[in-house]
Order: C-alpha cells, then sequence, then structure tokens
C-alpha cells in the first residue's frame, strides 16, 4: 500500500491553493497502520521544499501538533531542539507537521529561540488543508479542525510505519519515552528478541516463547542469558 499527496502544499498568504490528491488515496486515507508503508508527501516546510520519501534509509519520527504557539507544543518543539543530537546520533530524522501555514511556523520559530533559546534543526510541515493529517488518519473526514493532531509515527529505512502514539491535545509527550521507543525498535529490528516492560539500551532482553514449553517454571517468560 502506497500513498502520495502530490503537488505539496503550495499555501501562501496571497495564494492559496489546494493540492492535489488523487482519488484512490482519499478512498483509502485514514487506513495507515503498523506495517504499512508511511503515505509519502511533497509540501513546503521551515527548511525548503521537502520529500518525506528522500529520508529513506534513516529511521524518520514524524509528528503533529494541532497548532503553531500553543503552550503545550511549544514545550515539546524545545525539549525535542535540546536533544536533536541524540536522535542523530541514533540515525533518525524528525520531521513537524501541523495546519499552520509556512509563514506561522516561520514566526515561531523565532518566538521558541526567544523564549526557550533554541534551534529547531529539524523540518515543520505545513498542512493548511488537513490532506496530510487525513492521510495519516490523524484527522477524521468530518473534522473541521486540527484538535486532534497529536500523532507521532516511527518509521523504518525502508518506509514502514513500526509505531505510534496519540496524545490529547492537552498532554505533553514525553521526548524522552519517544528516544526509548526509538532506541527498543532498533534493537528488535531483524532480531529474534523482544523487549520487556520499561526497557533501554543495556538492559536484558526476552526471548520469543518457544514451541513447546520445557517445564521450566520461566518457559513462557524468559530473559536472555548474558555472556
Amino acid at each position: 500500500m502506497y500513498f502520495e499527496i502530490v503537488k505539496g502544499l503550495l499555501y501562501a498568504a496571497s495564494d492559496r491553493r489546494e493540492c492535489g490528491m488523487d482519488v484512490e488515496m482519499m478512498k483509502t486515507a485514514g487506513s495507515v497502520r503498523i506495517g504499512n508503508q508511511a503515505p509519502d508527501f511533497q509540501a513546503r516546510s521551515t527548511k525548503g521544499d521537502f520529500r518525506l520519501s528522500t529520508l529513506r534509509g534513516q529511521w524518520v519520527i514524524f509528528f503533529s501538533h494541532p497548532a503553531d504557539f500553543t503552550p503545550v507544543c511549544s514545550t515539546e518543539f524545545a525539549e525535542l531542539a535540546r536533544r536533536q543530537a541524540a536522535f542523530d546520533s541514533l540515525n533518525c530524522k524528525l520531521v513537524g507537521l501541523s495546519v499552520d501555514s509556512l509563514y506561522a511556523h516561520l514566526a515561531w520559530v523565532r518566538a521558541l529561540k526567544d523564549l526557550f533559546g533554541v534551534d529547531i534543526g529539524f523540518p515543520i510541515i505545513e498542512d493548511p488543508s488537513m490532506v496530510v493529517g487525513r492521510a495519516y488518519g490523524m484527522i477524521d473526514d468530518a473534522a473541521s479542525d486540527s484538535m486532534t493532531m497529536r500523532y507521532t509515527f516511527f518509521i523504518d529505512p525502508q518506509g514502514i510505519i513500526r509505531a505510534t502514539t496519540c496524545y490529547p491535545h492537552n498532554v505533553g509527550r514525553s521526548v524522552e519515552e519517544m528516544l526509548r521507543l526509538l532506541r527498543a525498535l532498533q534493537c528488535v529490528d531483524g532480531a529474534d528478541v523482544l523487549t520487556p516492560e520499561g526497557w533501554d539500551d543495556g538492559q536484558r532482553l526476552l526471548l520469543p516463547v518457544a514451541e513447546q514449553a520445557d517445564g521450566d517454571r520461566d518457559w513462557f517468560c524468559r530473559f536472555e542469558d548474558r555472556a
């Protein structure tokens, strides 16, 4: 399953034009799930023209927020900026999204620097028509605003969605948990192991359940042996 939002979101204050979207994409919009190909799109951002598929070969955390200049989102973006190097070390790119225009994004980035002393080094995508939000299932087709846009998508180097989270507009996301989940996804990627509750780098991993019980009491929940 592959989605593409064509022509980008070329909105300007004096020239608002709807971006094109294929009829078949509209039919499947909102059906994105873990294991699906992440919908590709092209749009304007605070870092120039952006296309998601150019980030293949790297992990991507694609996250949305209801609007610029909102208190919860401002604290999230400030902390993401502070922890940028941690994501870079994990070969992961951050990509933000909101329904506001590029001009609002740029003004907000300047305001965040003035207030928190941080530079937002990752792109923030404009989505005034909410077409990207709807393609990802962040917004119901009947929704009239973006208040439900507090989603995070963890996308692997092949462009596959590996995990998602959804928060209400009045509860902030934990950047440390975003990093922990990313480390866990990378740890189990292609490996025959599982991560237990609260796992983080350096801790013991779980083994898959054996097809047949061997009589040991931990047969259904067994940690790997450490050398």
